[in-house]
């Protein structure tokens, strides 16, 4: 799919020429940095929890004493310019902050929704004993570094998730929850936590379920799982590593969650430009 990709300076979009076809060959053409991905909403005019993404280079920027090329209002500037030339389809966006420089570079692509198949009969995933090294901070040396495990995500394999002594972190692009009765369990250290993440953690709240902070762990019994992320939503699992989710079919309050977590984005989505 064709990539649009510039440089951001103060006097304006630079043209970024790459034969990349995906957001993460692009990336791997850049200095090592920070980034941050998201789709827009609402005709790229709106994105859901945008400060949060910006704050994923921002942030990091001031810890590691970079001073960014461009500032945050500017950048939404930027970043509502480029949605608009997918229109009428809407963005898929990466942010990506260099370490050696500051400099700011963006690429977007045609966002293309997931199959309405996949909600209603969920996924498969498989796992890897692979961690973040710095699992705070969304470093684009991991995309480098994770190349082989993505490479396995291909024909019925959907994500593939971060393990280790046996227990779930995370997804590769994505954060884990299992489902116990009323109980939601998931990672609350070692892992990136996601904008989608924090809504799901209060809409489960607001449907009166629980929250138990730990690694899941593969081999204990769960009643169903998901994983979440910016651009996906909610997405149903129903295997893992190809043993049954429950009775391998997307269960209640997976279903009770994407529908609420639908609601949320309507009602929350954030204006790119204020």
């Amino acid at each position: 799919m064709k990539i649009i990709a510039y440089h951001l300076a103060k006097t304006g979009n630079i043209p970024f020429e790459t034969q990349a076809t995906t957001l993460d060959e692009m990336t791997r053409e850049l200095p090592q940095g920070f980034y941050t991905t998201f789709g827009t909403l609402s005709h790229g005019t709106t994105v859901l929890g945008l400060k949060l993404h910006l704050q994923r280079l921002y942030k990091p920027a001031q810890e590691y004493d970079l001073t960014p090329a461009v500032d945050e209002p500017t950048l939404r500037n930027r970043i509502a310019q480029i949605a608009k030339s997918n229109l009428p389809k809407e963005s898929r966006i990466r942010l990506i902050l260099t370490k050696n420089k500051g400099e700011v570079y963006i690429g977007a692509q045609p966002f293309e929704p997931l199959s309405k198949k996949i909600y209603e009969n969920g996924v498969k995933v498989i796992t890897t004993e692979l961690v973040r090294q710095v699992p705070r901070v969304k470093d684009t040396g991991f995309i480098s570094s994770s190349i082989a495990q993505r490479g396995q995500v291909e024909g019925d394999v959907f994500e593939i998730l971060l393990t280790k002594n046996g227990q779930a972190l995370e997804g590769m692009t994505s954060n884990f929850y299992i489902i116990k009765g009323k109980t939601l369990v998931t990672a609350k250290h070692g892992i990136l936590p996601g904008v989608t993440r924090r809504a799901i953690l209060r809409l489960a709240r607001g449907q009166g379920m629980s929250i138990e902070y730990r690694w899941p762990r593969l081999d204990e019994k769960f009643d169903e799982a998901f994983i979440t992320s910016s651009s996906r939503g909610v997405v149903p699992i129903i295997s893992i590593d190809n043993m049954l989710v429950g009775d391998g079919k997307v269960g209640v309050w997976v279903k009770t969650l994407s529908q609420a977590y639908q609601v949320y984005v309507g009602e929350r989505s954030e204006k790119i430009i204020k």
